[in-house]
């Protein structure tokens, strides 16, 4: 089974926030091709439209598909960068919801987390995000606790993680829970990445 998993972009976001899910998800599905499988999983970048995005830092990104015209997501992945015009656009939020309800998973990578927030579902689980912005995470949003010193905190249906480089640490977790634990770990090596896994299950 592969499946499709949308990657929501915009103006601003943290550059690894992307690029660490996005090459974790493309090598976990090169590895799996080599061993003679289908590919594991499908990454569609999805934005408000198809106008390049500006992440943080000036690299330009293309989107691949736009809010109103994607195919099916089985899984939702918001990372972080500065999220504000994100988290005040009704339409973005109301998407993130939409999405959520029919996902089989939805994870925030830093300060995605934010936006899941604001569209609702985080409210009385426990989840996490960049240190930074841990506090004001839990100013913003009482009926969430905010969980520190984790890399991610996998709550079943929703994730969140920490900030920018803890974003491949929970993907490596997501092919790990949705392929095997040995793909994760073939992933991680060929990356050359140490995957610590110092999360929790909330």
């Amino acid at each position: 089974m592969t499946r499709t998993v949308g990657i929501l972009i915009f103006d601003d976001i943290e550059v690894l926030d992307l690029g660490g899910p996005f090459e974790v998800l493309s090598v976990a599905s090169r590895l799996a091709v080599r061993n003679g499988e289908d590919a594991p999983f499908a990454p569609v970048l999805i934005a408000r439209d198809l106008q390049p995005v500006s992440a943080r830092g000036g690299l330009r990104v293309l989107p691949q598909a736009t809010l109103t015209a994607h195919p099916p997501l089985d899984v939702l992945l918001v990372p972080g960068g500065v999220v504000d015009a994100v988290q005040g656009d009704p339409q973005v939020v109301a998407w993130v919801r939409a999405q959520a309800a029919s996902a089989e998973l939805t994870a925030s990578i830093c300060t995605g987390a934010f936006v899941l927030a604001q569209a609702g579902l985080l409210d009385g689980r426990r989840v996490t995000t960049h240190w930074e912005d841990q506090a004001d995470l839990a100013r913003q949003f009482p009926a969430l606790t905010v969980i520190p010193d984790v890399s991610w905190v996998d709550g079943g249906d929703v994730l969140t993680s920490g900030g920018i480089s803890a974003g491949i640490d929970l993907t490596l977790h997501l092919v790990e829970r949705l392929h095997s634990r040995d793909l994760a770990e073939r992933t991680a090596r060929q990356m050359d990445y140490r995957w610590t896994g110092t999360g929790m299950t909330a």
